[in-house]
């Protein structure tokens, strides 16, 4: 059975892309900072839980030690655990932004690496956000180009990087980013757009299931790969 361990997934896509992997047959590990959200998305999808702050190291190694311990590897890992950022740009603010959507991706892919590397098809994917792409946010035919949300777009645009040198120097591991798409969840409730999460997440478990012949490096949507 394909163990899978997905951030912030008590919500949104997160909780759909595991509810999916779930159906598919998957033993799901629900990664979430909130103990009593996470336990309570764990139960609804009948899957584990797992907490996990991407901000915490310490929170970061317990959980991957404790996947370790119950299953002795991890073929699929999903980084969808991100914030906004769109209230203010100052230092502090970048500060966050950049250590959830960035930083927490290296904290979590470096305390899994020995895990994935166990596993006979492992796979890693990064939701990212064509908000972090030169060419759609400076396409006037693209709706980024007309967003302003400078500290998202930077810290996407570094994890869709961390993506790409992380399938180059793990070439034993699929490394893809994925731009699922304009969904309606917490964190676009203020610009009222967006289709039902569980539509966009399945662009997520696409890339979740690729064998092992898949793509790695990539920027992808629904419709095929992104130019970065």
């Amino acid at each position: 059975m394909t163990v899978t361990l997905i951030t912030g997934a008590n919500k949104g896509i997160g909780f759909e892309t595991a509810k999916q992997l779930q159906e598919l047959g998957h033993t799901v590990y629900v990664g979430a900072r909130d103990t009593v959200r996470g336990e309570k998305a764990a139960a609804e999808l009948g899957a584990r839980f797992v907490q996990l702050d991407v901000t915490d190291d310490d929170s970061v190694r317990a959980a991957l030690a404790t996947i370790g311990a119950a299953e002795g590897r991890l073929d699929v890992l999903v980084h969808n655990a991100g914030i906004l950022a769109a209230d203010e740009v100052t230092g502090p603010a970048a500060l966050r932004a950049f250590d959830t959507n960035a930083v927490g991706i290296v904290r979590v892919t470096e305390a899994a690496l020995p895990l994935l590397r166990k596993s006979g098809n492992p796979t890693v994917v990064t939701v990212s956000s064509s908000m972090g792409s030169f060419w759609a946010v400076t396409n006037p035919e693209r709706v980024e180009h007309g967003l302003v949300l400078p500290l998202y777009a930077a810290s996407k645009a570094a994890a869709t990087m961390l993506t790409v040198q992380y399938a180059k120097r793990e070439p034993g591991i699929k490394f893809n980013a994925v731009e699922p798409g304009p969904t309606a969840t917490d964190m676009t409730a203020a610009f009222g757009i967006g289709r039902p999460p569980q539509e966009s997440a399945r662009t997520v478990v696409r890339l979740a299931t690729l064998d092992a012949g898949g793509p790695t490096g990539t920027l992808t949507d629904e419709d095929g790969t992104l130019p970065f």
